[in-house]
């Protein structure tokens, strides 16, 4: 078993209570030094995790905190109402508490299980195609268009906890050659992506210890010379590619000029289509996005007269360009900034 004194030892376990009615619970696995005392994490992620929130009434912890007046005081001022801060001592308040410490451990033995068996997949991925490196964390790209347009490269990353959401980005395809050219589209994405942080170096996102793009042979050819030509030979790149007809399980994997198969119950195989899949869903969830706001976009930048403050009026108001258009004439009227004249050339724009 790994040696897990540098994995997550601390979870935070909110419950939210509403008129005496349990509203769900959230838990929290905060990073700290491992020399710092609970006291003063407490204090420190308290004071933090309100300070974009509203904050209740009542604010019940399992331990006692040095500063709790004056984060009590701080609170209160945010909210311009008194909050209190109090130790579950005894009865409900106990009980709850209690509860919550059980759950709080229950989640904590959870990520720690996962974070091993993350650990594991690791090893196993780098042993199946002979990676020199310890692999702590995946960058998955992938792209997606429809004939061309609305082109939108994407990138997800996985490391020992799981998806790294904070570190997914979406890439509109600047260069309009390439957006019926999927090489053309990885090849601007990885420039776009390692050129920044090769520049930028602390103030941009980390290297990955192994960057897998969907697609074949074509497809890791050029994702190794994007990097190559950045002076990052040192990265690992793996394609994956579905099979003749598509198929889920007969997968077929390029790496160093090799080719690579796993039998269908391989469990390192089921975790590289996780992350396959986590990165197509990303993409076509990003292109839907895109393409929905151009649709929108198209629509009404087609009726004469209408400026961009108007238009932003309407979609405010009624939240698309389709909207728009199933709405009355009179519902385009009480748009605030939208005279009679103008929601009756809006009006007619569409129905005539």
């Amino acid at each position: 078993m790994q040696d897990i004194k540098n994995l997550a030892k601390l979870v935070f376990k909110f419950f939210f209570y509403r008129s005496k009615q349990n509203w769900g619970n959230q838990a929290f696995f905060p990073k700290h030094d491992p020399d710092e005392k609970l006291n003063n994490i407490i204090n420190s992620f308290i004071s933090q995790f309100y300070e974009n929130k509203s904050v209740p009434s009542s604010i019940i912890l399992s331990e006692e905190i040095k500063e709790k007046v004056l984060i009590e005081k701080t609170l209160s001022q945010k909210e311009n109402k008194q909050i209190n801060i109090s130790v579950a001592r005894k009865g409900s308040k106990l009980k709850v508490i209690n509860q919550a410490i059980k759950n709080a451990k229950d989640s904590l033995n959870r990520k720690l299980y996962e974070s091993q068996n993350n650990r594991e997949l690791f090893d196993e991925v780098a042993s199946k195609f002979n990676l020199e490196t310890n692999i702590n964390l995946i960058e998955v790209y992938d792209n997606s268009h429809i004939q061309g347009t609305n082109s939108v490269g994407a990138l997800i990353a996985y490391g020992d906890e799981g998806f790294i959401k904070k570190r997914y980005r979406k890439f509109n395809i600047k260069n309009k050659k390439n957006d019926q050219d999927d090489y053309g589209m990885m090849r601007e994405v990885l420039n776009r992506r390692f050129k920044r942080a090769v520049q930028e170096k602390d103030n941009y996102l980390s290297f990955p210890d192994l960057v897998i793009v969907d697609g074949g042979k074509g497809q890791y050819s050029v994702a190794r010379e994007a990097l190559n030509e950045l002076g990052l030979h040192d990265i690992p790149i793996v394609a994956i590619a579905k099979g003749k007809f598509r198929n889920s399980g007969n997968e077929t994997f390029f790496h160093n000029g090799k080719e690579f198969k796993f039998t269908k119950n391989d469990p390192t195989l089921f975790f590289l289509q996780r992350i396959r899949d986590e990165s197509h869903r990303f993409a076509i969830s990003a292109h839907r996005a895109k393409r929905k706001k151009g649709i929108s976009k198209s629509l009404l930048d087609q009726i004469e007269g209408i400026g961009s403050i108007r238009k932003r009026a309407l979609l405010n108001h009624f939240g698309s360009a389709r909207a728009v258009e199933s709405a009355s004439l009179d519902e385009i009227k009480s748009v605030e900034g939208v005279e009679v004249k103008v929601a009756k050339k809006i009006y007619n724009f569409f129905h005539e």
